[in-house]
């Protein structure tokens, strides 16, 4: 009762009426007391685990979800709905928030997400023992939860959200997301796209997906149906103009963003992230463990997935479904299997260009992906957004609530009060100092980007060859950190300082292995070459940290220099 009583008052807050507040009183009234028939029917967008039962009807009109979830409305009445409950228990999660559907010509109004109710949570903790439960928590000094990495969210005036992610003290990670993105951060997004030019000597074809680059799919990205081809190619993959023909609707994913003059990567192998598993519709043999899981982890999720596995559909087990009960892998993969029903669904009504599902926002997003007991903690500056991730953490790891915590000291930045800013600053410049008095310069061009390594003020103490695979092997681990930083992707190359002893040369490359294991992003690094350079690729995700920050200059263009007209 008392719960409700906060509703309502934070409800008028937001300058709702009193017939809004008995709306959503009569909502809550229902969500607390389901019929025994109904059952899971979780929204399209949804990012959390669907409940054993729920009272939402289905709704797939532009109307405003009753719980208040992003339905690519604007901005203003997303934070208003948003932040308008300091909820003690978990509210709808909006899914288009902070990647809104800007440039969809779709229907984006079906993009909406179900509700999760505190009951259905705590059962599952009744399931589990003090000492598992114990372990979730992870581990604590001086009554503070303890962790390698820490998550400090910093919103700013004009609704950008600025993210960065501590390893220690250092800055490995950073994130940008801006109310305009929603045309441009569309990774995850899933369309019903057209097909609008096959062109076979590309194997490729351009896809209208409603955004204003149209999106490209290559052949080894097109699914077909075998018994719907002749086969002439001997068993070959066809040629991508016998699958795709111009006009034809098909549905697709967003696999990398537009990024520069090239749009949308897509895939027609859709999947679908739960917290624990992902789910790949349509493809039974897919099917792995992270490898970041020990072994004896990894045996007992075997065990488990054998009783839960779909058969018309592969998995993917997180690094999250560390401790994982049989229960919670079942709940995370029916909500996934509701998602894809319903997805299907909106697509046999839907036009041609429209959106069907939407990523979370940037914050919730990487709480998905990354958040686990190795955090310490998430800190954040908004209070309407701290709402929303606390009420998210307390759906999906409850054990976890207390490291998400609210910054509000207005004399010191959040960014200042764990010095993100400084290395931001740094992070910007070409040139990067290395512990011993050595440095990086780090140079990108269109087609890759260079690493020098120099000894700078570094003179060593004993030989030059010492001093050198020192040097060498700070650099290696800093190069690591940097490429994660500035999301440098693409191929790379490493100029190390020449070393004479070829077990310095393997110890320097197996540095840099290492120091790159850390990084989520896929990497692959070549042996140091004849010429004393290390080739390897990252894949590209976006832009970069420097773009991010920067625009082309007008006068030069981004060359760098200005050329005398008068010369010529």
């Amino acid at each position: 009762m008392a719960g409700d009583r906060h509703d309502e008052r934070a409800a008028a807050d937001r300058g709702l009426t009193t017939d809004d507040v008995a709306a959503e009183a009569r909502t809550e009234a229902g969500l607390r007391e389901p019929a025994p028939s109904e059952v899971i029917k979780p929204r399209i967008g949804d990012t959390r685990p669907a409940p054993a039962v729920s009272g939402v009807p289905e709704g797939d009109g532009p109307s405003r979800p009753a719980n208040g979830a992003a339905d690519g409305t604007s901005p203003a009445r997303k934070r208003r709905r948003r932040g308008g409950k300091g909820r003690s228990r978990p509210a709808g999660t909006g899914a288009g928030s902070g990647n809104g559907g800007g440039g969809n010509r779709g229907d984006s109004a079906s993009v909406v997400t179900a509700r999760i109710e505190d009951d259905d949570h705590g059962s599952v903790l009744d399931d589990l023992d003090e000492e598992t439960l114990e372990r979730r928590r992870g581990k604590t000094r001086k009554g503070r939860p303890t962790g390698r990495y820490q998550m400090i969210v910093h919103t700013i005036a004009d609704g950008t959200i600025q993210m960065g992610v501590l390893e220690g003290r250092s800055l490995v990670e950073h994130y940008v997301s801006r109310p305009e993105d929603g045309a441009t951060s569309i990774d995850g997004n899933i369309y019903l796209g057209k097909v609008q030019n096959v062109l076979p000597g590309m194997e490729a074809a351009f896809i209208d997906i409603g955004t204003p680059k149209n999106g490209v799919i290559y052949q080894r990205d097109v699914q077909f149906d075998s018994t719907d081809l002749e086969d002439d190619a001997g068993g070959a993959a066809p040629k991508i103009e016998k699958v795709l023909k111009n006009g034809q609707s098909i549905l697709v994913q967003v696999t990398k963003n537009p990024i520069g003059a090239k749009g949308a990567r897509l895939t027609q192998d859709v999947s679908l992230a739960g917290r624990f598993v992902v789910m790949v519709p349509n493809q039974p043999k897919t099917y792995g463990i992270s490898k970041r899981l020990p072994d004896d982890e990894r045996k007992r999720l075997r065990k488990v997935l054998e009783g839960i596995r779909p058969t018309d559909a592969g998995l993917i087990v997180r690094t999250a479904a560390e401790g994982a009960t049989t229960e919670e892998l079942a709940r995370d993969l029916a909500r996934l299997q509701d998602q894809w029903r319903q997805i299907s669904e909106l697509a046999a009504r839907s036009k041609p260009g429209t959106l069907l599902y939407r990523e979370p926002p940037l914050v919730v997003r990487v709480i998905r992906e990354e958040f686990t007991k190795e955090y310490r903690a998430i800190v954040l500056d908004d209070q309407a957004i701290y709402d929303e991730v606390k009420g998210y953490v307390d759906a999906i790891a409850p054990e976890l609530s207390e490291r998400v915590e609210f910054y509000d000291d207005p004399a010191l930045p959040i960014f200042e009060r764990f010095h993100v800013h400084e290395q931001l600053h740094k992070a910007l410049d070409r040139k990067v100092w290395l512990p011993s008095g050595g440095s990086l310069i780090i140079e990108r061009t269109e087609a890759l980007t260079v690493v020098d390594v120099n000894t700078g003020k570094n003179v060593g103490k004993s030989n030059l060859e010492e001093t050198v695979f020192q040097n060498n092997l700070e650099a290696a681990d800093e190069v690591a950190r940097q490429l994660r930083l500035r999301d440098i992707g693409g191929i790379i190359v490493i100029d190390f300082i020449d070393m004479e002893i070829r077990k310095n040369r393997d110890a320097v490359v197996k540095g840099l292995r290492e120091a790159l294991a850390r990084d989520k992003t896929r990497t692959q690094v070549f042996e140091i070459s004849e010429l004393g350079l290390v080739e390897m690729t990252r894949k590209r995700i976006s832009e970069g940290l420097v773009e991010a920050f920067s625009e082309t200059c007008s006068v030069c263009g981004g060359r760098g220099f200005v050329v005398d007209e008068s010369m010529l």
